[in-house]
């Protein structure tokens, strides 16, 4: 009702205008008659008549009408340079909030749901620069000012920010037109006053403050490299610390813009994802599988079996996937690439020199015009007593510990309920082991749904996993792992302990700390990847917040690129979309929100879900296990977000990544034609499940009464 009143109230203006012709009034010629024939009436009645010019002002402002720079004029001419200008300046102050006001309570919410995503962007910036840019736009005349209160009104800039910064940015046109208005029977137009020598100068001025801006940014970078002898050349334009996927992507990229890019790694190329994470065990999960399937073959209308385990065969073949794939991170194939790959330690001597232990026992320094440090993550040890001396593994540990093993460990404690400590429980309990999972969290995968968590849960208990969520671990002796459960102390005995609590960011030992670059759990940046230091800059794991290595990649681009043209253009990391798939059987793939993060941040959403159990392609291959769950605004067909529990999911998901990326939406999804019968078909029913939910029942019941009519 409120909003009713308020475009009520403008329509009573806007029809006013109209009906009283008052702008013909508003016009030069207009507003000299008026003038003279209100200038003896205000010189008896001076109160008065800037009472009622003060509000005749600020309605026509308010209403966003034609005529603002006339009254100005008048104001001028009526009034005089100094009560003309302190006149129009508060009318139109209070006018241009007004208008604000009106907009942002009428119009913010229905454009915010439509275009949220794009305008969280613009509010972040207006956020950090709100009076900037504000002050410019006001300072330029040629920006429509009643335009500006309604765009700005769509806005998160604050009311009191919009009315100072408006008033004063608004000051110096506002006397230059009150000015002239003293002198107005010599003004024929508005155009004389507004020359292009004066829009020229109201441009210069507006723009003053970026340029004050743009002297302090350069007074700043030379306080933070005080002390450092900065080189008059440089032996590479680009040194990447760490060959992991952010260091390969980012050497790649300066060796594919001709960049003279030096690689330094200190151990394996390929980093952790290669070598010990994503490929070693995904492999072991595909022989897990396996294994299961062998198992429950009568799932399939075939004899079951129980497979046999040669463990160090598993392993090897596990060894064997790290190999094939070798190749694809290799110096070799870098070094053709046009990387000059180092193997050695690197350490950050200054902004511009990095010191290199190089393997082969020397030393090298190099100079460089920026610096890239991917130096990835390492698992992370909690402080338990009793844990140090006890042998436990890491996922960084494990496989070469595996290898000499012939059988898998008969029982084996999984410290950690986030996907690794999972991933490793099902896998090594499908492979035979007696495994136990113990989280300090009331739930696996804490920060899924808790729907998610639950179906996790039953996955791994139905693998032989026995799950122990609410136990915190206390201490290690004696091949048994103590944790405590609300008081209670329990007691895990284990052949095998494996800490896949999360991962650390690798901060030592690269001379961050002795330059003073900031690192609390991760190297701290900016939004543009840029350490305190503008020439270095951090992706990967060592940078967060993800510890995805697709989001390394991802991050690898912007970090590359910002470090090689940052003195043009600077590109802010894009977060918006980031898929994540935790390798259980079924799968859980996410990307974007899910809903207890959408009730987190208030966020208002509808949930359309399609059970796996009703397709054609599921149910054939007995994979009926999960669903698919889409997050809307409410009445839009917008992705918040996905999350797909089921077989394959992440090869399911990226149709939503690339639908979220681009904008499209569930209707667009539900129009594109599917293979059949497969599993993909089940985004299409979930949008389908999405359009029934939202059908025009009214619309459908005339159609059913003309259909009536047509039969007769």
């Amino acid at each position: 009702m409120k909003k009713i009143l308020i475009i009520l109230a403008l329509a009573v203006l806007v029809a006013a205008y109209f009906f009283f012709g008052l702008g013909d009034y508003l016009t030069v010629d207009g507003i000299k008659q008026v003038a003279g024939e209100v200038g003896g009436y205000y010189e008896r009645n001076p109160l008065q008549v800037i009472a009622l010019f003060f509000l005749t002002y600020v309605a026509v402002t308010a209403a966003s009408l034609p005529g603002a720079a006339v009254m100005t004029l008048a104001a001028g001419a009526l009034f005089g340079v100094v009560v003309g200008t302190i006149v129009v300046s508060f009318a139109s102050t209070l006018g241009a909030v007004l208008a604000f006001l009106a907009s942002r309570y009428v119009l913010r919410d229905t454009i915010e749901q439509r275009f949220g995503a794009r305008l969280k962007t613009v509010n972040q910036g207006l956020e950090r620069d709100g009076a900037f840019y504000l002050f410019t736009i006001r300072m330029i005349p040629l920006f429509p000012f009643f335009v500006v209160n309604l765009v700005m009104g769509l806005t998160r800039i604050r009311a009191r920010t919009y009315a100072w910064v408006s008033q004063v940015g608004m000051l110096l046109g506002t006397i230059v037109y009150v000015n002239a208005g003293t002198q107005l029977a010599q003004i024929d137009s508005l155009a004389g006053i507004a020359s292009p020598a004066v829009l020229a100068s109201f441009a210069l001025l507006g723009i003053a403050p970026w340029i004050a801006k743009a002297i302090i940014g350069w007074i700043k970078r030379r306080k933070v490299y005080a002390g450092f002898a900065r080189p008059k050349s440089f032996d590479r334009n680009l040194v990447v610390i760490g060959a992991g996927s952010a260091g390969l992507v980012s050497s790649l990229i300066a060796a594919t813009v001709k960049a003279k890019v030096t690689l330094v790694e200190a151990n394996r190329m390929g980093g952790d994802c290669l070598n010990t994470g994503c490929v070693p065990s995904k492999a072991l999960i595909k022989s897990a599988k396996v294994a299961e399937q062998m198992r429950h073959a009568d799932r399939y209308g075939l004899e079951p079996s129980e497979p046999e385990i040669p463990f160090r065969q598993t392993i090897a073949r596990v060894m064997g996937a790290i190999k094939t794939i070798e190749p694809h991170d290799s110096v070799e194939r870098y070094t053709g690439l046009g990387v000059d790959v180092v193997e050695g330690y690197a350490k950050v001597v200054d902004p511009w020199t990095v010191e290199i232990a190089r393997k082969d026992g020397t030393t090298q320094r190099l100079t460089t015009r920026a610096i890239v440090i991917a130096a990835g993550a390492e698992p992370f040890v909690p402080q338990i007593a009793g844990l140090e001396g006890s042998g436990y593994l890491t996922s960084d540990t494990m496989w070469d510990a595996f290898a000499q093993m012939d059988r898998v460990p008969a029982r084996i404690a999984v410290l950690g309920g986030g996907p690794i400590g999972c991933e490793l429980s099902q896998a090594l309990a499908r492979l035979g082991s007696s495994v136990t999972q113990v989280e300090m969290a009331d739930r696996v995968l804490g920060r899924e749904d808790p729907e998610v968590s639950a179906t996790a849960k039953i996955s791994l208990e139905a693998s032989g996993v026995s799950v122990l969520t609410d136990h915190r671990a206390i201490r290690v002796a004696d091949g048994t792992l103590f944790a405590d459960c609300h008081g209670a102390q329990v007691g895990i005995d284990f052949d095998c302990l494996i800490v896949a609590v999360g991962r650390a960011a690798r901060l030592t030992g690269y001379g961050l700390e002795d330059i003073g670059i900031d690192t609390a759990k991760t190297v701290v940046t900016d939004e543009f990847l840029a350490t305190k230091f503008p020439n270095i800059y951090a992706a990967g794991d060592v940078a967060g917040p993800f510890q995805f290595t697709h989001t390394a990649s991802h991050q690898a681009w912007f970090a590359s690129v910002n470090a090689l043209f940052g003195q043009f253009k600077r590109f802010k990391a894009d977060y918006r979309v980031i898929p994540a798939v935790t390798f259980l059987d079924p799968e859980i793939a996410r990307v974007g929100i899910n809903e207890v993060e959408a009730e987190e941040q208030g966020i208002a959403y509808e949930v359309t879900r399609y059970d796996l159990d009703d397709l054609d392609r599921a149910i054939a291959e007995s994979e009926t296990r999960g669903f698919v769950k889409v997050l809307t605004p409410p009445g839009k067909d917008t992705i918040l977000g996905a999350t797909i529990v089921g077989a394959h999911a992440g090869e399911l998901l990226a149709e939503y990544v690339l639908a979220m990326k681009h904008g499209l939406g569930l209707n667009k999804i539900l129009g594109t034609i599917h293979s059949y019968p497969t599993m993909a078909e089940a985004n299409k029913f979930a949008a389908g499940e999405w359009k029934k939910a939202h059908k025009p029942e009214a619309l459908l019941a005339l159609v059913e009464k003309y259909h009536n009519w047509r039969r007769g």
